[in-house]
């Protein structure tokens, strides 16, 4: 396996200077999905955030099926933040496709795109893409390791992928981003062998915004543990994503708590250990929720025991009011990260 390349200079690749603060959209599956988000992307832009996240998600309502079609759309109301996806699911993908589509986004946007990666884990999402849910980490292994191929413009035979068929790709014309070897790139991660898998890349680990901050802890020691190449750590990017929310009145707060409690998994849904351990833990371990002062203390911890040096939050948070949400944002962009620094 090739290692991703990294420099010593990775957090200026990233575009990330002290604390960063970037904001994850969600899902978007109808028009009404895609005026609140893009409302929250105009939103971001006034405010001069870091970057913006899509997932990639099927099957569920909100769903996000196609996150780097969604922000070639965000793109263009954006000009300058990054565009990330949380959750590139490449073992549905194959590498020259996916490849093709990288490469084009990332000049469309100027050489703004961050790829988080994912693997995927319900029965019925493989099923539905005739794969073998057995498969999928040599899958994320094989079409990383193609891609990475095509954009260094290296020769790419009938046996460069176990999965796919890839006849003449050096036909195929150029196939190589605006960032050069690559753009930046990390890894979603729940359980030891994802961890390990984005360790062997050399690539960061993102948490989350299910996993609670001792499991974070828990992963990113076993994470640095595992690395045997990549970014230096004093230049190691640190990207974690929370449920953030910051108020003063202790009516608005109670309220949150409860929707995120509500949103607590179903009992009935099956989820990996790993996963599993993490949606089970209580909801205050999880979320970052209270006033200012108890928002700036709790991601102060995170600062120092953790290094996180991007925060990723969703704005759109259950239980509290449009004017409500965006008072919070106000409070977290122009007084609380700008203390962490």
């Amino acid at each position: 396996m090739n290692s991703a390349e990294t420099t010593s200079s990775e957090r200026e690749r990233w575009g990330v200077e002290g604390l960063a603060f970037g904001i994850a959209v969600g899902g978007v599956s109808n028009r009404k999905e895609w005026e609140r988000t893009l409302g929250w992307v105009d939103d971001a832009v006034r405010r001069g955030v870091h970057s913006v996240w899509v997932p990639e998600m099927h099957f569920v309502p909100g769903a996000c099926s196609t996150p780097l079609l969604n922000l070639a759309a965000i793109a263009a109301r954006a000009p300058a933040l990054r565009l990330a996806t949380t959750s590139l699911l490449l073992p549905l993908a194959h590498p020259v496709e996916i490849a093709r589509t990288i490469a084009t986004l990332d000049h469309l946007c100027g050489g703004r795109l961050i790829l988080g990666l994912g693997r995927g884990f319900p029965k019925h999402l493989f099923n539905a893409f005739e794969v073998d849910p057995t498969s999928k980490r040599d899958r994320f292994d094989d079409c990383l390791e193609v891609v990475l191929k095509l954009f260094a413009g290296e020769a790419i035979d009938d046996e460069a992928s176990t999965f796919h068929e890839i006849d003449d790709a050096t036909a195929l014309g150029e196939i190589a981003p605006m960032q050069l070897p690559h753009p930046p790139l990390a890894v979603a991660a729940f359980g030891r062998k994802g961890l390990a898998q984005a360790a062997r890349w050399g690539l960061p680990y993102l948490a989350s915004p299910m996993e609670p901050f001792e499991l974070i802890e828990e992963n990113l020691a076993f994470h640095k543990s595992e690395m045997t190449s990549g970014a230096r750590p004093e230049e190691a990017v640190v990207p974690i994503m929370r449920t953030v929310f910051v108020s003063e009145e202790p009516v608005v707060l109670a309220r949150v708590y409860e929707k995120l409690e509500a949103e607590r998994r179903p009992p009935s849904l099956k989820l990996p250990k790993a996963m599993a351990r993490a949606a089970d833990a209580p909801v205050h371990e999880r979320v970052v929720v209270g006033t200012r002062n108890e928002v700036l203390e709790k991601l102060a911890r995170y600062r120092e025991a953790l290094g996180m040096n991007l925060l990723v939050g969703r704005p759109l948070i259950g239980g509290a009011s449009p004017e409500e949400q965006e008072a919070s944002l106000d409070v977290l962009v122009n007084d609380i990260v700008p203390a962490l620094q």
